[in-house]
């Protein structure tokens, strides 16, 4: 993509920023970003991510439905059971993001800085 059509996208006036809005909106919620935090390592059924993020396999499934239909995470069937991934890096960097900013703005230094690691989400980041 050309410097030009990225700076388009990004203007004020861009036709993608209401729907970024609401992409922000999905992921307002802590179990949503638990998630996504989860699914960083590989795709995972809604049990194992209930196990991993300590909440009930059906208020998973709930949140589950609303980040596929923001089309942030996708599925595939294996018999009766559905695994779950982040359907691009998008979802991960955003999230990504946010909680370095949340550290950021808790911490005068933070544990990536403390370490001396270049831990940014640009740079691939955290470690799984």
């Amino acid at each position: 993509m050309s410097e030009d059509a990225q700076a388009c996208s990004l203007g004020v006036d861009s036709q993608y920023v209401t729907l970024a809005a609401e992409i922000f909106s999905l992921l307002a919620d802590t179990t949503r970003i638990r998630i996504v935090l989860a699914l960083r390592a590989g795709e995972l059924s809604v049990n194992n991510l209930a196990e991993i993020i300590g909440k009930p396999p059906t208020a998973v499934s709930q949140h589950l439905a609303k980040l596929r239909w923001g089309r942030m995470v996708s599925t595939r069937q294996d018999g009766n059971r559905v695994f779950y991934r982040l359907t691009d890096e998008h979802a991960r960097r955003l999230v990504a993001e946010a909680v370095f900013q949340a550290e950021h703005a808790l911490e005068p230094e933070s544990a990536h800085e403390r370490a001396g690691v270049d831990d940014s989400p640009a740079q691939g980041g955290c470690p799984r």
